[in-house]
């Protein structure tokens, strides 16, 4: 097999779990966010933080919808983990 096109893909940073996360970085990046939920119908609201967890509400057109988990671990989760010192994971009620 030729090594040629292997593609290497970056590991995630090591988080600190017990890492203070910056509200003001977090609710700018949910702001962020937000358009790209609102264009489909739904919206997110930060519910709560604890321990690196972000709690987020999924609201509209997010709730019930089966791509809504999908939306959180892939795209959510993603960037709130590299713009958010502390973020260790996210989920959703």
């Amino acid at each position: 097999m030729n090594n040629e096109n292997n593609i290497e893909f970056p590991t995630l940073k090591e988080r600190d779990k017990n890492g203070d996360i910056d509200m003001e970085v977090l609710n700018e990046t949910i702001e962020y966010i937000r358009p790209a939920v609102q264009a489909d119908g739904g919206d997110i609201k930060l519910a709560s933080v604890k321990d690196g967890v972000v709690n987020i509400d999924m609201l509209g057109a997010c709730q019930g919808c089966p791509l809504s988990i999908a939306t959180l671990k892939s795209g959510i989760e993603r960037i709130l983990i590299d713009k958010v010192p502390g973020v260790v994971e996210v989920i959703a009620t």
